[in-house]
């Protein structure tokens, strides 16, 4: 069993990336995504943390949060999201995949993968780097062929903020790929 070792800073910002389980593809359903954004501002109400970035894809998501300057419980935050979540998602009429003995034993439900990937931000590059990590996200899948076309995303705020051209990403000439974009990422 692999040993996980997770980074607890008061006041960071983490990059994180949570499946759904068996990356079943229902998170872009209209139910799906009004419950999670319910579940996320009850989070918020709760805990506060703010939302910097964010991309919803069909059986994952990518956000990025900053957390109170006094507070580093990100993990509680992400468990009371994904069992509120899967409680209400499954009151809808949303089924769940079978899971192990052990995670019978463990009460997981099988909407969502076990446990989710984070990674806390060293410095401003870094955060911009994977800001351009989730905004892209969408092209990599092969959903749409410009991040502005992809609905699910914090894309459009950023534009607004003036952080991004609107067509950033779009342009086959300007040399951008993923590639570019995920190599810079975790350096």
């Amino acid at each position: 069993m692999p040993h996980y070792h997770r980074f607890f800073v008061p006041g960071a910002t983490y990059f994180f990336t949570l499946v759904t389980h068996g990356r079943r593809p229902f998170l872009c359903d209209e139910s799906s995504r009004n419950i999670l954004g319910r579940v996320m501002r009850e989070c918020r109400e709760r805990w506060p943390f703010s939302i910097d970035g964010i991309v919803l894809l069909p059986d994952h998501l990518h956000c990025l949060w900053t957390l109170p300057s006094e507070d580093y419980a990100y993990s509680r935050r992400w468990g009371w999201i994904k069992k509120e979540f899967s409680k209400a998602w499954l009151v809808e009429g949303g089924t769940e995949l079978p899971v192990s003995g052990a995670g019978t034993r463990q009460r997981r439900r099988g909407v969502w993968q076990p446990r989710f990937w984070e990674h806390m931000i060293r410095d401003e590059h870094d955060a911009e780097r994977h800001l351009d990590y989730i905004h892209y996200n969408p092209v990599k899948h092969g959903l749409v062929v410009e991040p502005r076309l992809w609905r699910w995303s914090s894309f459009r705020r950023w534009i607004d903020l003036g952080q991004y051209d609107e067509r950033w990403g779009c342009d086959p000439n300007a040399g951008l790929s993923f590639n570019d974009i995920a190599n810079t990422v975790g350096e």
